[in-house]
This record gives structure tokens, sequence and C-alpha cells, in this order.
């Protein structure tokens, strides 16, 4: 689900991908995320970084790495792209920003610094993180093209 202040009519899926709820599967993000945005998109870096960063955590703290799947969608809205990632759920357990200094648990930290914003939305089973990327340029190749002449 998006972040409430994009409405559903505003919002366009670009593409989306599931796979097995397994590290392995990360491995297909990068090309999934170039090959719907465009390698020269101003933000696929920031995008494939984020979503493998939620892509793992729903890998190692959901029941999506315990022989579920996870979706990941590209989605474009008026100055924003929004990437989302959903799992199979992790019982209550919800990500959150972990103390600075712990060894591990610094996704949810870098997902804060290269994103416009993000949050969670719990649907039954499924947990969804979306992710807000300000940009002029919101979509795929082909869905709109970058600012200029």
């Amino acid at each position: 689900m998006p972040p409430k202040e994009t409405r559903d009519s505003e919002r366009a899926v670009i593409a989306s991908l599931t796979l097995p709820g397994h590290e392995r599967s990360a491995a297909h993000i990068g090309r999934f995320v170039r090959d719907t945005l465009g390698a020269d998109h101003p933000a696929v870096d920031d995008v494939n970084t984020c979503v493998n960063e939620a892509f793992t955590n729903g890998v190692a703290h959901t029941a999506s790495g315990r022989g579920g799947k996870i979706t990941v969608t590209l989605a474009a809205a008026p100055g924003v792209l929004l990437a989302e990632v959903t799992d199979d759920g992790a019982n209550g357990d919800r990500p959150h920003l972990r103390r600075p200094g712990v060894e591990s648990g610094r996704g949810m930290h870098l997902i804060n610094a290269l994103t416009g914003g993000w949050g969670l939305h719990a649907d039954g089973d499924r947990t969804t993180i979306w992710m807000r990327f300000p940009s002029a340029w919101s979509g795929a190749r082909g869905f709109c093209r970058p600012p200029g002449p």
C-alpha cells in the first residue's frame, strides 16, 4: 500500500516481481530495478540498495524466509517513485530503527537515509514496507521521460 498522501488513483504500477524468500533470490533484484527504471534513472542506485535491504530483512525476519515469497513492486506517482516490498509477515515484529553502534540492523537506517520517507502496512499475514523516492523523473523508460526540452 502506498503512503497515505499518495492516492491510489495517482499511483501507476510500473512492474512487479515475486521471488522465493531466499537469500539467493536477492541477486535478481538489481537486474529487475535496472531493467525497469533504466540504468540512467537518477534514483536507480538508491532504489536498488533500499529494495535489497528490505528484501534481505524479509528473508531474515519473516515467514517469507521459511519457504515463503516476497514481492517487489515499483510504482510511480506525480513527482515520486515508490518501491514496495511485501513479505509473508513477521508475526507482529515490525521493521524499526535500531540504536546506533549495534552490529546488525543497519538496513533500516540506510533506508531512512536514502529515501524521502518510508512506512509499513500490514494486511492480514502480509507486511509491506513502502519507500518513497522524490524524483521529477518518476517512471520507467517509456512510462515518463526525464525533464527537459
